[in-house]
């Protein structure tokens, strides 16, 4: 043993004493507005499908019209990794996993479009369909048959359509009601806010239901849907997002992005209307921003270019689908809108490639540091925490195992979760 150093000390008990009194309205703020991540799945996609079109098949009719694009436009795992350019050695495991994808698991979130998928239609008309939407949900449910999330895009809070729109709102989430509760993956989506009051206005409607219906406080939650200019900035030159969330009172899941409605906001020609338009990053900065600590989620938009016709046609709409979806992931936008079955083979085939060419050396990585065993980079705890949600966000989709991110590691999922910032079932 060393001589022991002597520790000698200035400053009076009572100064951090009184620091921390002073602090207490700013620790307790954190706390509110910055929980971190909330510890749940974030689905990799949404799929939007109009009110009239939705069916107690939809889901499986997606998955199957998906496998019938793989077989016919890249019928092995040869065939894609040549459109899409994805290396020999994951070529292999990610074409078996895409189709095993689409047999078990096609939609991960399908949202029901009483908006503009949708449009005007005779109040009886759309009064039957938010019924009929809501004995289809929980038929679904009830039988194992529904996406892991599911839910309505409902008409917005604009002057013209929020009686049709609260009504919507109503009839479906009471016929699920009465057909034995609201599901634990429902998902409400509101679109096209402008201003916090709206916002405020839909907490309104969710704490009058659950008094009505008898539920707990907070049961209800929903997306907010960035699509207007001035969601994202207001006419005091602030983001108007970041007091989207706040007006929301924690009940806000997510933030998604409107490709389209907020690119013609800015004047964007139809042709030049994309993820990767340069309004759309600045966009989805903001929100990024706005939401990071917050417990809320981000989902970028989607590509209106379907892959359909001749098969020159269809690799080409994959190519580009393909590759906006990886720049999205790549820019931590972890979640997009899917318009047709078939994208749904890009989309996965991007993000099981994404996590799958990662892994490995993420893996080490975060071994390294858990270790303490050096390596070529010396990582802090924020990069293990990224790392750890990384490989959790691979688990959640299916890209990768739980036997190999354990066998690379060394660490179970619970070791991740707590790495990652993440609540843990224990």
């Amino acid at each position: 043993m060393g001589q022991q150093e002597t520790v000698s000390t200035s400053l009076a008990g009572a100064v951090a004493e009184d620091i921390a009194s002073s602090l207490a309205g700013v620790d307790a703020e954190l706390a509110r507005r910055y929980p971190g991540d909330p510890g749940t799945r974030q689905p990799v996609h949404t799929v939007y499908v109009p009110a009239d079109a939705f069916s107690a098949t939809t889901v499986r009719e997606w998955g199957d019209q998906a496998l019938a694009a793989l077989d016919r436009h890249a019928p092995d795992a040869a065939a894609l990794a040549a459109v899409l350019g994805i290396p020999d050695d994951l070529a292999g495991p990610v074409y078996d996993r895409v189709r095993a994808k689409l047999e078990r698991e096609p939609v991960e979130d399908l949202r029901i479009d009483f908006e503009d998928g949708y449009g005007p239609r005779p109040d009886a008309e759309e009064d039957a369909a938010a019924a009929r939407a809501a004995r289809l949900v929980a038929d679904a449910c009830r039988e194992g048959t529904a996406a892991p999330y599911t839910g309505i895009r409902m008409k917005c809070m604009e002057a013209a359509v929020r009686d049709r729109g609260i009504r919507t709102l109503d009839i479906f989430l009471t016929g699920l009601m009465e057909a034995g509760g609201l599901p634990e993956g429902l998902v409400l989506t509101l679109p096209k806010v402008t201003y916090p009051e709206q916002v405020t206005a839909m907490v309104r409607l969710c704490e009058e239901f659950e008094k009505a219906r008898g539920l707990a406080p907070g049961r209800i939650g929903f997306e907010i849907q960035i699509e207007t200019t001035q969601a994202v900035l207001g006419p005091d030159g602030r983001a108007t997002v970041a007091r989207m969330i706040d007006a929301a009172q924690g009940r806000a899941t997510s933030l998604h992005y409107g490709t389209f409605d907020y690119s013609a906001s800015c004047g964007v020609s139809a042709a030049h209307q994309s993820l990767d338009h340069p309004v759309a990053d600045h966009a989805k900065a903001v929100m990024q921003v706005a939401a990071a600590g917050t417990g809320v989620r981000l989902s970028d938009g989607s590509t209106n270019v379907l892959p359909v016709g001749p098969t020159a046609q269809v690799h080409d709409a994959w190519r580009l689908h393909h590759a906006l979806v990886r720049r999205s992931l790549a820019r931590a936008y972890y979640q997009g809108w899917d318009m047709h079955p078939g994208h749904l083979p890009t989309r996965y085939a991007a993000v099981y490639a994404f996590y799958r060419e990662g892994l490995e050396r993420a893996a080490a990585r975060l071994a390294a540091y858990v270790g303490r065993a050096g390596g070529d980079v010396m990582d802090e705890p924020a990069t293990a925490k990224a790392l750890s949600g990384y490989l959790l966000r691979g688990l959640d989709c299916g890209a990768v195992d739980p036997a190999e991110t354990e066998r690379l590691t060394g660490l179970t999922r619970s070791d991740l979760e707590r790495l990652s910032g993440r609540p843990t079932a224990g």
